[in-house]
Formats: C-alpha cells, sequence, structure tokens
C-alpha cells in the first residue's frame, strides 16, 4: 500500500472533519490500518483533529462537596477518645460483617490451622562456613542468618546428588505434609 497525493488529501479531510482513526481506515480501504493512519497523521504533523459534529457531549454528574462540621478544638479530643473506646467495644464484642468478608477470619478455622514444629539449626564450625563465592556443586547451598550481616554463610556441608543441600537441610526444605492435614 502506498499513500498517494490522493490518498493522503483524503486523510487530511477526513482528519479535520472529525474522524477517528479507525473511520479513516475503513474509509481509504486496500490494507489500510488504523496505525498507518496514525502514523501518517503523525508524520504530517497534523493538528488535533475536530470535535466530531455528531457525537453529543456527555453528561457529567456534579461533584457534590463533602459535608464538613466544625467542632471546638476542646470538644475534639474528648469525642474521639469517645469514638475510639466505642469502636473497641463492638470490635470485641461481636465479629465485623461489614464490607468484603471473603478475607474475614473465623476462630473456627484459626484453631485447624497446621504449624510445624520448629526444628533446631545443626551447629556449623567456623571452619566449614562458606560464603557465596566459596560454594560448588558439592557443597550445602543452605542460606543462614541475614544476607545483609556480615555473620551470613552457607552450611557449606556435603551436598546430596540430587539436592542442593546436605541430608539435614533437604529434609527442612522438602518436607512432606501428613495426608491428615491434607
Amino acid at each position: 500500500m502506498g499513500w498517494t497525493d490522493e490518498r493522503v488529501e483524503l486523510l487530511k479531510k477526513l482528519w479535520m472533519e472529525g474522524l477517528s482513526a479507525s473511520q479513516i481506515a475503513g474509509e481509504l480501504g486496500e490494507g489500510v490500518t488504523r496505525n498507518a493512519v496514525i502514523g501518517k497523521v503523525h508524520r504530517l504533523k497534523l493538528s488535533a483533529r475536530a470535535k466530531p459534529t455528531n457525537s453529543a457531549p456527555r453528561a457529567r454528574p456534579a461533584a457534590r462537596p463533602a459535608p464538613r462540621r466544625v467542632a471546638s478544638p476542646a470538644s475534639t479530643i474528648g469525642n474521639a477518645m469517645a469514638g475510639m473506646n466505642k469502636a473497641r467495644a463492638s470490635m470485641n464484642s461481636r465479629p465485623q460483617t461489614m464490607g468484603a468478608t471473603a478475607l474475614a477470619s473465623s476462630p473456627e478455622i484459626e484453631a485447624q490451622l497446621y504449624v510445624a514444629p520448629a526444628s533446631q539449626e545443626i551447629f556449623i564450625p567456623e571452619d566449614k562456613r562458606l560464603s557465596l563465592l566459596q560454594l560448588t556443586e558439592d557443597t550445602c547451598k543452605w542460606p543462614i542468618g541475614d544476607p545483609l550481616n556480615k555473620d551470613f554463610y552457607f552450611c557449606g556441608g556435603h551436598a546430596q546428588d540430587t539436592s542442593p543441600y546436605c541430608e539435614f537441610h533437604a529434609r527442612k526444605a522438602y518436607h512432606q505434609v501428613d495426608r491428615k492435614r491434607r
């Protein structure tokens, strides 16, 4: 598809009449796409197109200002404390049911949550602790500590053939969930 002088003139005419790029592409036909029209308009540096005469302006709802109350400073503190005490009492006495309740917590469900038993970390002597640059394919890559602290290190124990971790850390990483808990 080439832009002939006639097609460019028709494009300019339709653009100034306020037609959209899609409508112009439909009028020009022969493989002219909306993006081709937009690109040509941009290259021709045509000004913003005229407002279409057939479209009526949309009615917008009038914005209502929020009602405002003016209170004296002395009564504001007392009212705020009373309101907070009321809110606390109502929250403790009954569950909140207003608003979206899909993520509301219920005591029955919380009682059923499974908490994994705390496992102890094995002690790793300082001469066996490795930095990131000291890790190899055969060393355990289990991180210990906070990476932002100086005390951070990797386990460095002998890694299993099928895992990046030693036997202890592999059990910790790949624990099986009880069938009863599923």
